[in-house]
C-alpha cells in the first residue's frame, strides 16, 4: 500500500468536490434532526404542558421551520447565528417541558461539535490539497 496519491484519485483544483463544506453538511444534518424533534414538541406542549394550541404551534412548528430555513441557508454566515439562536430557544423550551432542557442541551452540543469539527476538517483538508498541489507542481504535473 503506497502513501503517495495517484493524480487521478485527487479532485482537480477546479473540481467542486474541493469546495464542499463538511461543516455545512454536518450542521445541516443537526438542524434537520432538530427540526423533527422540535416539531414533535407541538403535541407535547398541547397535551402534557397544557399550553395554548396557537402558542404550541408557533413554538414547536415555528422552531422546526426555522431549523429547516437555517439548514438550507448555511451558505450564508447569518444562518450559523440563527442556528445558535435555535439552540438557545430549544433549551428555553425547558421552561414549558422539562425534558427539553436535556434535549436542547444535547442538540446544542451536537451543533457546537458540527461547527468545531467541520471547521477543523475543512482546514486540514485545505492544507492537504495545498500540499498535494505543491507536490504536483514540483513534479511538473500541475
Amino acid at each position: 500500500m503506497s502513501d503517495v496519491l495517484e493524480p487521478g484519485s485527487v479532485p482537480a483544483p477546479d473540481d467542486p468536490e474541493r469546495t464542499k463544506s463538511p461543516k455545512r453538511s454536518m450542521a445541516a444534518a443537526v438542524l434537520s434532526l432538530e427540526a423533527i424533534t422540535l416539531g414533535l414538541t407541538t403535541p407535547v406542549l398541547i397535551s402534557v404542558a397544557d399550553v395554548n394550541v396557537g402558542l404550541s404551534l408557533l413554538l414547536g412548528l415555528g422552531l422546526a421551520v426555522l431549523c429547516l430555513v437555517a439548514a438550507g441557508r448555511l451558505s450564508r454566515p447569518w444562518a450559523y447565528g440563527l442556528g445558535w439562536a435555535i439552540q438557545l430557544a430549544a433549551i428555553a423550551l425547558g421552561l414549558l417541558i422539562g425534558l427539553m432542557v436535556v434535549l436542547g442541551g444535547i442538540f446544542a452540543l451536537l451543533w457546537w461539535g458540527a461547527l468545531h469539527l467541520g471547521t477543523r476538517i475543512e482546514r486540514e483538508r485545505a492544507a492537504a490539497f495545498a500540499a498535494y498541489d505543491a507536490a504536483q507542481a514540483a513534479r511538473g504535473e500541475g
